[in-house]
């Protein structure tokens, strides 16, 4: 289940964003601060184009995902997500969490308002180590486009974006889901 994050979910979604596996798939790999965390929620909390909503399995959070660039009248957000990637390895849910939390996102991605965004095309990016992601989003229907590199901090970054129009998604009727 997808819920709204409230300011009582900010520990956990730093200390999971923090953990060693986020924190290698992720574009900003340093460690970030207590304040910077704040500082980022107020700015997110507020914006209307970007949605911050925490994963739940068995009434328990597992994880965060963030919408952000939504543009209703183009119909198009940006994506990403991490998990509490200890936690789910620790107690054996780690598969489960990031099936469920990859389709539940998706699913969000493209229902109606208000329990959706409504769009017609979901981007995203990963790394390209992240081959379990990649392999997942290939199976969700998302195409890959070509890398590109990125500043981040000192660091120079290669991305991989990621696209699924909502005429591309797979269904298990359809045949297209592998």
């Amino acid at each position: 289940m997808l819920r709204p994050a409230t300011v009582d979910d900010l520990p956990n979604m730093l200390a999971w964003r923090n953990q060693d596996a986020n924190r290698s798939v992720s574009i900003t790999q340093h460690l970030i601060a207590a304040e910077e965390h704040a500082a980022w929620w107020s700015r997110v909390s507020q914006d209307p184009t970007r949605r911050v909503l925490m994963f739940e399995h068995s009434s328990r959070p597992l994880g965060v995902v963030t919408f952000f660039d939504h543009d209703p009248v183009a119909r198009s957000a940006s994506w990403g997500f991490y998990l509490d990637h200890d936690g789910t390895a620790a107690d054996g849910t780690a598969l489960l969490a990031w099936t469920k939390v990859m389709r539940e996102a998706v699913a969000y991605a493209f229902a109606p308002e208000p329990d959706g965004l409504d769009v017609d095309l979901l981007e995203g990016e990963v790394l390209p180590h992240n081959e379990s992601v990649r392999a997942m989003n290939r199976r969700l229907g998302f195409t890959e486009g070509e890398p590109y590199e990125q500043t981040v901090g000192d660091s120079t970054v290669t991305s991989i974006p990621v696209r699924l129009h909502r005429d591309d998604r797979p269904t298990r009727r359809s045949g297209k889901e592998q």
